[in-house]
């Protein structure tokens, strides 16, 4: 039995087929995404949707769908479905899904009458071409395919609308047509690998809706252009490639190439390939060969501290230590770049932000477990002690070390950690002062170099790191832990923040830990008690004032929500990794039914990865971005410390 396979019974009933969507990506930034029934929900659904680094930093729907009608004998069977306003869908095809199935591509089944038709589509790697590949399985009598295809030329970000300006102008190319709809956007080429006639016919399809646009407070409505149709015959047992690209295909090879693709993907037959081949979702190669990890999809880019806090997990965690390289190469240009106050030539987000060189330490820190200490020494040693150098001498332009060992951020008027969500203009969780995690972070990576240090002959700087240290470790007890058993969220001046707040985990999860034995303990009881889901862990205790666990409604509604008791998986992996760190294998079994929380995910809501975050209350819906990369990463993560542990003797 497949693993994400989805009867009749699911495809025809649109509240559970409109709610699962699909990912797929070309690793070089672009991607095709749709619900399970290809009826497009979000204005970020597309067929095509690639970057145009001539017009923005924005991805662009080209094609935003393609629909398929089966004619036999002069009548029509309209395979494709979308919703218009008034809660009209046409032209309701997805009554005639049969089967669908996703453990190796996206494969629908169709069944119209005695037609059996497969569809199956692949995205081609670090080209912006998708292909999909329309099977006969079945007929008894000659049939033909038509093939409208839907176009946009837009923004993720807007929406087009009829208008004058958009251009009719196309061109015959090779079994197809390139058009372009805008000056500036590239052609879109649409393509067979067989002989087929083009119609031109063009019209625009008025008012189509989105409406998770709508659940999140947005316009949702647009209309589409449709230059015309292909037609060609089809016989039974016959294979037709449909190639869409913004370079021409050579219609000949496309068979060969759809089935080259194919032979290069990992099935998605259990709970670890799934997650596998969502850590490659992430993966941005650039022309000029940097490579990135993408924050999530559909709407984020590669930011500074997402870039390290999922790197060990999306790579170490599945044996690819060498695009941790590629990726640590990129962003030590940045970082050195930054450091220097130089422009910057990556092109990574926020990677200004106070706490990102500490999760840049952490990262090296995983990478030693994995390559030994040497070989980090090696390539990352003298990024180490920069770093460090960097953040003791006060260059940070936002993080200060006091006195006391411990470091200072003003976060009161701009959001500077994690917990980054606005609202008119002003942090909605004003975290400043001194950060629990800043300083958690801070106490880990002064031990980490020391030790490097130690080993690989620096003994001065070694000493020089352990009385740092040694101070951070004893302003830190007395800063945060406090009389009820946990840490303070932030302390500035005589500003205390009480709430319960999952970031004291990482006081405990890292490998260098401040705390006693019994304080961690006393930390992860109260998570437990209080925070823990089976989603990840809260971002506020029920408990606590200004608890928000729904994320719903519109964006300001969303905003005050997205840090007030909303669940979050990368949160529950450095969880789960305290718990193991402090009860070792006695604590097993209780993580691995965690785990089974994550893997329902698998066929829920974006199917065969975990979303960005998660209601704080049952039942615990996934919400915001489809995949998220740090979620996926951490999950990857316990994955492999829970192997550990079992084998351990």
């Amino acid at each position: 039995m497949s693993y994400l396979r989805f009867e009749k019974a699911v495809m025809t009933n649109l509240e559970e087929s409109l709610r699962r969507e699909l990912l797929r990506t070309n690793r070089s930034g672009a991607y095709s995404s749709s619900t399970l029934v290809d009826c497009n929900t979000r204005k970020y659904h597309g067929l095509l949707v690639v970057p145009v680094p001539e017009l923005d930093d924005e991805n662009h729907v080209l094609l935003s769908s393609l629909d398929c009608t089966v004619i036999q004998h002069g009548a029509e069977f309209n395979l494709g479905l979308h919703k218009y306003q008034g809660n009209n869908y046409s032209p309701k095809g997805h009554k005639y899904i049969r089967e669908f199935d996703a453990s190796v591509i996206p494969t629908t089944t169709y069944r119209v009458g005695g037609v059996i038709l497969k569809r199956e589509s692949i995205f081609q790697a670090y080209e912006d071409r998708i292909l999909i590949r329309y099977t006969l399985e079945d007929a008894h009598s000659a049939t033909t395919l038509r093939f409208r295809p839907f176009l946009a030329f837009r923004s993720v970000r807007q929406f087009t609308h009829e208008n004058s300006v958009a251009s009719r102008e196309y061109h015959d190319v090779e079994n197809g047509i390139r058009t372009c709809m805008y000056a500036g956007y590239p052609d879109l080429y649409m393509q067979f690998n067989k002989k087929c006639e083009f119609v031109f016919q063009p019209d625009w399809y008025r008012g189509i809706e989105y409406p998770k646009e709508q659940e999140r407070g947005y316009a949702s409505n647009e209309d589409l252009y449709v230059p015309g149709y292909f037609e060609l015959p089809i016989k039974k047992g016959e294979s037709i490639i449909f190639a869409a690209s913004t370079s021409s295909s050579k219609t000949g090879s496309l068979k060969k190439l759809f089935q080259d693709e194919l032979n290069l993907r990992t099935p998605r037959d259990n709970f670890y390939h799934c997650l596998v081949t969502a850590a490659h979702q992430f993966h941005n190669r650039k022309p000029n060969d940097d490579r990135y990890l993408l924050a999530g999809y559909p709407w984020f880019k590669a930011r500074g501290r997402d870039t390290f806090i999922a790197l060990p997990g999306l790579t170490l965690s599945i044996g690819e230590n060498d695009y941790f390289e590629l990726v640590m190469k990129t962003a030590e240009r940045g970082l050195y770049e930054f450091m220097e106050g130089k422009p910057l030539s990556v092109q990574i987000y926020e990677i200004d932000q106070p706490d990102v060189m500490l999760w840049a330490v952490w990262a090296i820190q995983q990478y030693a477990k994995y390559e030994g200490r040497d070989r980090c020494f090696e390539l990352y040693g003298k990024l180490l002690n920069d770093i460090v150098k960097y953040i003791k001498n006060d260059k940070h332009p936002n993080l200060r070390l006091d006195d006391n060992g411990l470091v200072y951020s003003n976060g009161r008027d701009k959001a500077v950690t994690w917990m980054n969500s606005t609202a008119n203009g002003r942090p909605v969780v004003p975290r400043s002062g001194y950060i629990v995690e800043f300083n958690a972070l801070w106490y880990n990576a002064l031990k980490f170099c020391a030790s490097m240090a130690g080993e690989h002959n620096d003994p001065n700087g070694a000493a020089m790191l352990e009385d740092i240290a040694a101070k951070c470790k004893q302003s830190f007890v007395d800063t945060f832990v406090n009389e009820y058993g946990y840490l303070l969220d932030y302390v500035d001046g005589t500003n205390m923040d009480w709430s319960v707040r999952p970031n004291q985990i990482f006081a405990v999860a890292l490998d260098y830990s401040p705390l006693s034995q019994q304080q961690m303990k006393s930390v992860v009881d109260i998570c437990t008690r209080e925070l823990l889901t089976p989603k990840g862990l809260r971002s506020l205790s029920p408990k606590s004032g200004g608890y928000n666990p729904m994320y719903v409604g519109p964006q300001t509604q969303r905003d005050y929500a997205y840090h007030q008791g909303t669940a979050w998986p990368w949160l529950g992996g450095f969880y789960m990794e305290a718990s193991l760190k402090l009860y070792k294998r006695t604590r097993l079994s209780f993580i691995e039914r965690m785990m089974v929380g994550y893997e329902d995910e698998m066929d829920y809501h974006a199917i065969g990865t975990i979303s960005e975050l998660f209601d704080g209350n049952p039942p615990f819906h996934g919400r915001g971005a489809m995949s998220f990369a740090i979620n996926v990463a951490e999950i990857l993560r316990t994955m492999k410390l829970l192997e550990k542990y079992t084998y351990q003797k």
